[in-house]
């Protein structure tokens, strides 16, 4: 995914921002490619961008010290609270399926 590697050099220079602040930007980032993205059948694919992001961020924060102690389990729960979880639009002919009152 030639995406990820956007992210992966931009994490890199933001390195040493505060979580929270890397999290509002990655939120925007994922939820944007999942506006673009999101189209039925492409479920596998959202996830696995999602995933990409989260290992990047981790690799990312294990550089960030010496002795990182942050853990799978300790990025879940940023991970749960900044990256959206990916919703898929509807087919078309469901969503224009408007029934008009006349």
């Amino acid at each position: 995914m030639e995406a990820t590697g956007e992210v992966k050099d931009e994490l890199r220079k933001r390195m040493h921002q505060p979580l929270a602040e890397v999290g509002k930007w990655l939120k925007s980032v994922v939820q944007g490619y999942f506006n673009y993205h999101a189209v039925p059948g492409n479920i596998v694919s959202l996830r696995s961008f999602r995933l990409e992001v989260s290992k990047r961020w981790l690799r990312v924060l294990h550089c960030r010290s010496q002795k990182s102690r942050m853990t799978w389990k300790r990025l879940a729960v940023f991970v749960g609270q900044w990256l959206p979880s990916p919703i898929l639009h509807p087919y078309p002919y469901l969503r224009f399926d408007a029934k008009h009152l006349r």
